[in-house]
């Protein structure tokens, strides 16, 4: 069973979530197809499966709007059924008249089955046409109520087999180079003694284990580093509930390349058990 291809097709109402949710399928790594005509899928499935690096998860999206190409859906999904080495869900995605009407009239975007009726009409119209299709799904999921994050992790929740963890990048700089514009916190290190001014030491980076020990040696280094891991132990679970794809970190200190490294390591270390971490020392390779 650990070897099947996932598969989810998506669907549902037109305004219920769908981009929002083949957004999220990605973020979780899935290879993501939209508004693909059903019949295709099981090409590219057997694409999938043939390719070098071969795929586990793959989404489709598919609506309304494909017209007659959207008609096959049940069959097509029943074919894939049928196949040991995967396993389809099919999604289907609701949300009731008035929160529909709602989201349109906010976006100013027109109904696919408009044909310059009321837009409540066609949205009736489209429910109707898709009452087989909803019966037939594995997964119906109400969005009435669910904010784009809520409708995130619900999604994590139901087809994430282990709980996601945020992407952290951790980055040593120097300030003299200019902090990172990507960076979304900073922590500036250049209170701590400079190894900078002992020869012996100049040479090296915070890599290396003379300059990494006298750096984590003071401490003050060690009060910094409790109250920095500290508050990112509390602060990326809260994040990743919120939403967020990823998280950059900057670590800087004059010339980017003792302190700053040092630390930078020693914080990236300590996140590798509840995040993805990224280490990047930018400058530590600059000349002074």
């Amino acid at each position: 069973m650990t070897n099947r291809l996932q598969a989810i097709v998506l669907t549902g109402m037109s305004g219920a979530g769908k981009s929002t949710a083949m957004q999220a399928f990605e973020d979780f790594g899935f290879f993501c197809v939209d508004n693909l005509p059903p019949a295709l899928m099981p090409r590219l499935i057997d694409m999938a499966e043939h390719a070098s690096g071969k795929l586990s998860k793959m989404a489709f999206g598919c609506d309304l709007r494909g017209g007659e190409l959207f008609e096959p859906l049940l069959m097509t999904v029943q074919e894939i059924r049928e196949r040991k080495d995967v396993a389809v869900t099919l999604v289907f995605l609701d949300a009731d008249d008035a929160t529909l009407v709602r989201r349109y009239k906010a976006s100013r975007r027109r109904h696919p089955l408009s044909m310059g009726g009321r837009l409540l009409e066609s949205i009736q119209a489209e429910r109707q046409k898709l009452a087989g299709v909803r019966q037939a799904a594995d997964v119906v999921i109400d969005t009435s109520n669910l904010s784009a994050n809520q409708l995130k992790q619900e999604l994590s929740r139901r087809f994430v087999e282990h709980a996601m963890r945020l992407p952290v990048h951790v980055v040593s700089f120097g300030f003299k180079f200019g902090v990172p514009l990507d960076a979304d916190m900073v922590f500036d290190v250049r209170f701590l003694p400079n190894p900078h001014y002992l020869d012996h030491l100049r040479p090296y980076t915070g890599e290396d284990e003379p300059v990494y020990n006298y750096v984590m040696q003071w401490p003050q280094t060690q009060a910094f580093l409790q109250k920095v891991e500290d508050m990112l132990d509390f602060l990326i679970p809260e994040f990743q509930r919120e939403g967020k794809s990823h998280l950059v970190i900057g670590v800087g200190c004059t010339g980017g390349k003792h302190r700053s490294v040092a630390v930078a390591k020693h914080i990236a270390e300590h996140l590798r058990d509840i995040a993805v971490v990224d280490l990047t020392h930018r400058d530590s390779r600059r000349e002074d």
